[in-house]
């Protein structure tokens, strides 16, 4: 059998019809021979981590600004996490992991420093010149922005994983549509499922982060009847464990509690919609991927929770301000001043307008790196 005929063959028996095969991919924006024994997901997955954007994300943001703590977690951390949830799901439900893998890892590869603060800043800054949007600075970074091949820009990753970045839309993301990724289709399931696996762990792991920075109470928490019932039963089973413990052991039953309710709930969905292919999904004018209503009754106060208590804890607004500003002057120094920018990036304003490149170049920067340029280019004694 040849070589490109064993993936195909392993897909046909072991993922579900409905499941998006990598031997139906719509393909690369630029031609190129696949590799004999890894697929056309695996190989995009494997060249999002290992791209410059991906390794920045150990030093963004996900609530708290890096340097207040090597604790809480970064987009990089959150990533994988979304990752390992993700591919849970993707395998209980027969669909391509490589795919759903492929898109968490990749799916916040466009967002700024300083979390959402800084990608209202740029939005602002950006205003009548095309505005900012992180999903859409993703597929900048992937189809542009990395250089790491000698025939194309970017990392030529495959139809299917761009239109997962592209249209990845949560509580805090919003999905874009463009003409060449198919607007009026739904994402896949693998992207579907990307994107739910992308709530589960901030819901999760920002309750974690918040207990751990003293900005949640667990008093609040166990108001929450999806808290509640979980301690309860956790605090009668271990009765001596330390608290530090048994949060941990909570916020893994509430993430198994919602990766099983997900599961069933999309798997008797898809059997309700006689799903037998990737593009059946597709054409339908709903998601196939959701919580069960019940699950999203318990959900909503947990969600509103974490945004009056931990994302709009006055600690969090002050850094958020002060993040804007550190932003809004380094672009305004940028545009002013663009011969102080560094070679590579003086060589985008030539192509792509100086705003632009300025915009690519501050999204592009972690945390750190942004507190320092700008302790270099306003505070009078730092070396520039």
């Amino acid at each position: 059998m040849p070589k490109d005929a064993l993936i195909k063959d392993f897909e046909k028996k072991y993922l579900a019809g409905y499941a998006m095969k990598s031997s139906d991919t719509r393909g690369r924006q630029y031609p190129e021979p696949e590799h004999p024994y890894r697929s056309a997901y695996q190989r995009d997955r494997d060249r999002v981590i290992h791209s410059a954007a991906f390794r920045r994300l150990e030093y963004k943001t996900q609530v708290f600004v890096n340097h207040e703590g090597d604790y809480y977690r970064t987009r990089l951390t959150h990533s994988l996490e979304v990752a390992q949830i993700a591919r849970t799901i993707a395998f209980a439900l027969g669909l391509n992991t490589e795919l759903v893998e492929a898109i968490a890892l990749a799916h916040d590869l466009g967002h700024t420093p300083f979390g959402h603060s800084g990608e209202e800043a740029l939005n602002e800054l950006m205003s009548g010149h095309g505005g900012f949007n992180h999903n859409l600075q993703g597929l900048r970074v992937v189809e542009l922005l990395e250089e790491r091949y000698p025939n194309f820009p970017g990392l030529n990753l495959t139809w299917e994983v761009r239109e997962g970045i592209a249209k990845h839309s949560s509580a805090f993301d919003r999905a874009v549509a463009l003409k060449n990724l198919a607007p009026s289709e739904m994402p896949t399931i693998e992207a579907q499922i990307a994107d739910i696996a992308d709530e589960i762990a901030y819901d999760n792991h920002d309750i974690d982060d918040g207990l751990t920075s003293g900005l949640l109470k667990e008093l609040d928490l166990q108001k929450l009847p999806l808290w509640d019932n979980i301690y309860r039963n956790i605090s009668g089973k271990y009765a001596k464990i330390d608290e530090e413990r048994k949060k941990y052991m909570i916020i893994r039953s509430l993430i198994d509690m919602q990766v099983t309710d997900l599961i069933d709930q999309t798997r008797a969905r898809i059997k309700k919609f006689k799903l037998n292919s990737a593009m059946q999904a597709k054409k339908l004018d709903c998601r196939v991927a959701l919580f069960s209503p019940e699950m999203l009754k318990l959900r909503k106060p947990l969600r509103a929770l974490l945004m009056d208590k931990l994302y709009h804890h006055y600690r969090v607004i002050r850094m958020a301000n002060k993040a804007k500003r550190f932003i809004q002057e380094l672009f305004k120094l940028y545009i002013e001043k663009p011969q102080g920018l560094p070679v590579h990036i003086q060589k985008r304003v030539a192509t792509d307008g100086a705003r632009r490149a300025v915009c690519d170049y501050i999204a592009g920067m972690t945390d750190r790196y942004a507190l320092d340029e700008y302790k270099k280019l306003f505070d009078p004694y730092e070396k520039v």
